[in-house]
């Protein structure tokens, strides 16, 4: 597999299996990466020239690491930490006395191992319009700060020093979520899906399952799901942190809201 400073952490560890203690043999920090759960969250979205900036090492530590293991290295130009300095602070930072700026310091659940995005989501659910949200981390947050911008939260990240990054939400669009629910709500051609894969479902309910773990069953379901399959999803409501995902990663889905607190999901490949 050729490689560069691009390349995602993930393609990286599902290549080969050793790849994980190379990265973690790099920097201190990347010992999370033994965590499942924040591997799933970190790993799909950070490049190597990302996780280098958050482990204070440069992409050729990286490169040093991973080419005795048969990676083969193309020396691209990448986004670089100087590059991020250069960003404009955007104008409701500038202004940041005039709105209400929630902070909510998630060093502590990772530290012990868990996932902070549960945390995260409810203080998000609690922001109205013009609010903004301060995350306190020892890293730039690069999955959330793409997760949330989908849902017409504008952000930016400042590396205090190497131990401390403040990473700042703004809720610029009010119902922003419910814009996306409404957008995949409808049940048009429910029927003639599920006729197209019928005797052809897979089976999946998270009903029971806590925040974030009903996100995280579904993704992992669709990663071994036949491309002639679909997922059938029992779910309490419309996943609209899900929608996003789904759509990056070239899914179809149809949701039908059968009562208050039941919702079911088909999700398919075209």
């Amino acid at each position: 597999m050729t490689i560069n400073a691009n390349t995602k952490i993930a393609a990286l560890l599902k290549q080969h299996p050793d790849a994980l203690e190379a990265i973690v043999s790099i920097s201190p920090k990347f010992a999370k990466l033994r965590n499942p759960i924040l591997r799933k969250v970190i790993a799909s979205r950070a490049s190597i020239a990302t996780a280098a900036q958050l482990g204070g090492c440069t992409v050729d530590d990286f490169f040093n690491k991973l080419q005795p293991l048969g990676f083969e290295i193309d020396l691209i130009a990448a986004t670089t930490e100087e590059d991020n300095e250069k960003r404009p602070v955007p104008e409701f930072l500038k202004n940041a006395e005039q709105y209400n700026m929630v902070e909510l310091d998630v060093r502590p659940v990772i530290e012990s191992g868990k996932d902070p995005l549960n945390s995260i989501l409810q203080k998000v659910k609690s922001m109205n319009t013009g609010d903004a949200l301060k995350i306190i981390n020892s890293f730039e947050p690069t999955p959330l700060m793409y997760l949330l911008g989908n849902q017409g939260f504008e952000s930016y990240s400042e590396k205090i020093d190497a131990e401390l990054v403040y990473t700042y939400f703004y809720k610029k669009i009010d119902s922003a979520l419910e814009f996306d629910a409404q957008r995949a709500s409808g049940s048009d051609g429910w029927d003639e899906i599920m006729n197209r894969f019928k005797n052809r479902l897979k089976s999946v309910d998270v009903r029971a399952l806590e925040m974030p773990l009903p996100m995280r069953t579904i993704l992992e379901a669709l990663e071994t799901l036949p491309a002639d399959k679909a997922l059938f999803v029992y779910h309490k409501r419309i996943p609209v942190f899900l929608l996003p995902e789904l759509e990056e990663r070239k899914f179809s889905y149809r949701i039908k809201e059968i009562g208050d607190s039941e919702v079911h999901l088909l999700i398919y490949s075209d």
